[in-house]
This record gives C-alpha cells, structure tokens and sequence, in this order.
C-alpha cells in the first residue's frame, strides 16, 4: 500500500512540472520564422498641406489677334489647335490696293523731287540776277521761300509713302507670342472692316500660360509661404505627379458655406503642357522639412488608440507603446518610444491581422 501511494505522489510531481514547463515555454512567444528584424531609419520628411484646386489661364495670358488693315481674307494659315511660334504669320489679306496706293505715293515722291530741284535753280538763278540789280529784292525772296515750301511738300510726300509701307506690312498677320490656336473667327475670302477697332481673326493661349489656384483652409494658410514646394495630380493623370511652387496667396478670404478659404497661387514648373483648363487638382503644399525616425506600416500595430511595435528580447517578443506622426509612402514616422538604434520585429501580413484586435 506505501509503494503504491508512493508511486502516485512521484507521477503527479512529475505531470505538475511538465505542466509548468510547458506554461513557461508558451508565455516566452518565440520569434515566427516568417518575422524578420529591422531598425529604424532617420530620414528627412516633409511636412504639408493639402487642399483642392483648379487649373487656370494666367492673367494677360489669352491674346485676341486682329487686321488694323481692311481687305479681303486672302490666305488663313492656321486652324483651332494649332501651334504657332511668335512671328508666324498667321493670316494675309489682298494686298492689291495697299500696293497701287504705294505707286501712287512713290509718283508722288517723284514729282516732288523734281520740284524741288527746280525751285532750286530758281532760287540760284534770282540769286545771281539780284547781285547784279537786275531784278528786285522782293523777286529774289519769293525764289527763296518757294525753294522752301518745294522741299517741304517733298519731305510730306516721303513720309506718306512711308506711311503706305507700314500698311502694306500690314497685309501679313503674325502671330505675336508663341502659343496654341483657341478660336478662329474668320475664314478665307472673307472682307474684313478696320475703320474702328482691329476685327479678331484668331485667339492664342501662350505657352505655359498656365498656373493651379488652391483653395486652403484657414486653419493652415498660416505655415504656407510665397517659395514653399508643391505637387498636384489630376484625375486625367492621376499616376502623375505635376511639380510647382507657390507664387502669392490672396490677401483676402474666399468664403463658401461658411468655410474661409484662401486663394494659393502654384506656378506649373513642369508639363503644365499636357493640363487643360479648369482641371480639377488634388494639391499637396509642402510648407517644412524635419528629420524623422521612420518604419515600416508594417511594424506598427494598433491596439485602439495605442500604436505599438514589437522588439524581440531574451524573454521573447514584447509589445512597446509608440507615438507615430505622419505617413511617408509605405513608411511611417514614429516620434516617441523607441530610438534609432533598437531592433523592431516586421511581421508578415498575416501575423500582423493577427497583432490587430
């Protein structure tokens, strides 16, 4: 009967310690094979604001060309999308009046001329003829001021000729920026009227006439500044990522349903080309810059409101409570918990669904 209580009492000792073996090695949590240690990395992020957007015309940027000659439409060089440099010439109109006006002008230059030289040798003439007393004083200055009024009428006729030239450069339309073709309003063979204002043949956009407004909330036009760096997508590229920089910010508030909104104007650094007007912008203003320990979205698990990380220790996988900040692609900031120099375990997806209650 002692041997067998005996025997009892030695198999229960040893269940119990194998069952407290077995509870220690379960709460020491070793590391999944699909975990994989990392450490921090300290890298300069960028604060920012985001805001909406609209892509608009600059000011003075859309430039209506017109005829300051009246004729018929000879010839139309471009049509709507067209890309025309400064000095293209746009349009010509009939130069067949404008031309017979300058030869009549040049005759009349002609006949001038040759007024000119004869009351020239009049004048010479009566000259001479008053030094030797044969004819009056009075004769003598007529000669001299009808020479005169000769070389006046011939100056006059010069600049009317010149006048007739600047028409006849008229006849050709160039285009004065460089830009794309918006409207036409005219057509071959069609007379155009310039007694009063220059008729509109065509309208050009300039090139790069482009710049975004961004409507930003009050509560952070106060970290934006003239300079600041900014991107912006639209919905048409939205892979695409549309760099710039803030050129002024409206003095005075846009109030929509209660909510003041400030006018931010971007300058489009790059291929503002492929935008169109009034596109619609997703905006980020990046308005300051601060190095930043970051980790992997991965490595951050959440219990509620608290975030946290796991590190690995001689005891085991252990949670620690961190701070996180602001998100940098697949990257996360963490401000406060743990530093540069600590290891962090990066769970795989699925141990991480199983760190999220």
């Amino acid at each position: 009967m002692r041997r067998w209580v005996t025997g009892a009492l030695a198999i229960a000792a040893i269940v119990a310690a194998t069952c407290i073996y077995l509870l220690r090695v379960s709460d020491k949590q070793p590391v999944d094979a699909s975990s994989r240690i990392i450490r921090p990395e300290t890298r300069v992020i960028t604060n920012s604001v985001n805001a909406t957007g609209t892509v608009r015309l600059r000011v003075g940027s859309e430039v209506r060309v017109g005829s300051q000659l009246s004729g018929i439409v000879k010839k139309l060089h471009v049509t709507v999308g067209s890309h025309v440099r400064a000095g293209d010439v746009i349009a010509e109109i009939d130069d067949t009046p404008t031309q017979a006006r300058l030869a009549d002008a040049e005759a009349q230059v002609e006949i001038d001329e040759a007024g000119v030289a004869r009351a020239r040798v009049n004048s010479r003439r009566a000259d001479q003829l008053a030094n030797q007393g044969l004819i009056p004083q009075q004769q003598k200055e007529d000669l001299a001021l009808a020479l005169q009024e000769a070389a006046a009428r011939y100056k006059k006729s010069e600049r009317d000729r010149d006048l007739v030239k600047v028409d006849l450069s008229y006849v050709r339309i160039l285009a004065p920026i460089s830009g794309t073709v918006a409207s036409v309003s005219t057509q071959e063979g069609e007379t155009v009227a310039a007694s009063f204002t220059a008729p509109t043949f065509v309208t050009i956009i300039a090139d790069d006439s482009l710049q975004l407004v961004a409507m930003v909330d009050e509560t952070d036009i106060a970290n934006v500044r003239p300079g600041n760096q900014a991107g912006f997508t639209v919905d048409s590229f939205s892979s695409r990522d549309f760099p710039g920089h803030v050129l002024s910010i409206a003095p005075k508030a846009t109030i929509v349903s209660g909510i003041v909104n400030y006018e931010v104007t971007i300058n489009i650094d790059r291929n503002a080309q492929l935008l169109k007007p009034d596109m619609t912008a997703n905006v980020s203003i990046h308005t300051a810059q601060h190095q930043a320990l970051l980790l992997p979205a991965a490595a951050v698990g959440r219990d509620g409101e608290q975030a946290f990380v796991t590190i690995p220790t001689p005891n085991g996988p252990q949670r620690k409570t961190v701070v996180v900040g602001a998100k940098e692609g697949e990257m996360i900031e963490v401000r406060r918990g743990i530093s540069g120099k600590e290891e962090v375990l990066l769970i795989t997806p699925s141990d991480n669904r199983q760190r999220q209650p």
